[in-house]
């Protein structure tokens, strides 16, 4: 039992004629005939009374009548959400991301939520390390990294260009200074994130390379935490840029530059490579692509080959 048939039965029903349905439905008389019998057929049961020209259901006709009409509305009901969707008056858009990875989003949800209204947006904190793997395995669209994965089911589009802040508490006496080496953070206590990351060990990699002890004497569990423990004179931290630009404008963390130190920082939407994304999800890459030609830098969209 096919919807052509049930949609057949109904026009016989209604018009009380098969030629009448045929005409309803541009098809012949013989076709019409032939997709009553077949379902009749399938069914084991009699649906149209033959000794009647008028096309009077039995009893077994009035009671898959009711069910035909449940059916074929639900049909349209799935053909107008389906249009719904291409048409972004529906749908979800699911994102992962991490405390700092976030940040970058924000004006890009911004744009996106003002041309999409309706368009549930959910972004879910996860581990950096986690998010490819949540990608693949379909439970997010949609992953920032600040690292390009090594899966080749990935496909990642660079979209913010961030770099690498040493800052220090107003008090403290390099904040003065302008610029320092390498060397002179030797005595410095640093507040570092307790998350192993490929950038933390880049700058344990450079002050190794540069003979420098690095003495990261407090770990704490996020980048907040991390900010206001250098604010109250509790040591000194390199964070990413983007999640201090209140703090410096303000004042309250004082940065200041490090040559050695100076490491560009590339954030990029990553997703599956083979997979057919959502409308909303194409919607929204569209929306990330437009920020970036209208606001140019530190914004951008840099699709990155596959190697």
């Amino acid at each position: 039992m096919d919807l052509f048939q049930l949609e057949t039965f109904l026009a016989v029903s209604e018009e009380r004629s098969f030629s009448r349905a045929a005409t309803r439905l541009h098809r012949t008389q013989p076709a019409v005939s032939q997709a009553i019998a077949k379902l009749e057929a399938e069914l084991g049961e009699v649906l149209l009374e033959r000794s009647s020209r008028d096309g009077t259901l039995t009893d077994a006709g009035e009671v898959l009548r009711e069910y035909a009409v449940k059916l074929l509305n639900l049909r349209s009901e799935a053909a107008g959400a389906l249009s719904e969707l291409r048409e972004l008056h529906r749908g979800r858009l699911n994102i992962a991301a991490n405390e700092y990875t976030c940040l970058c989003l924000l004006p890009l949800l911004d744009e996106f939520r003002r041309l999409n209204p309706r368009i549930k947006v959910t972004v879910q904190r996860s581990l950096a390390s986690r998010i490819a793997d949540e990608v693949l395995s379909h439970s997010v669209e949609i992953g920032v990294l600040s690292f390009r994965p090594d899966d080749a089911e990935i496909r990642s589009t660079v979209v913010y260009r961030d770099d690498l802040s040493f800052v220090v508490n107003p008090g403290n006496p390099l904040a003065k200074a302008g610029a320092v080496t390498i060397q002179q953070l030797g005595t410095q206590n640093f507040i570092a994130h307790n998350i192993i990351s490929p950038l933390r060990q880049k700058v344990i990699d450079a002050f190794r390379r540069h003979k420098t002890p690095l003495q990261m004497g407090v770990d704490l569990p996020s980048l907040e935490a991390i900010k206001r423990f250098v604010e109250m004179g509790n040591g000194v931290a390199l964070v990413p840029s983007l999640t201090v630009r209140t703090e410096l404008a303000s004042g309250s963390l004082v940065r200041v530059r490090v040559k050695e130190l100076q490491m560009e920082r590339k954030l990029r939407l990553v997703y599956r490579r083979q997979a057919s994304l959502s409308h909303a999800a194409v919607a929204f890459l569209k929306v990330v692509e437009n920020f970036a030609e209208a606001h140019g830098d530190p914004y951008c969209f840099q699709p990155e080959r596959a190697e």
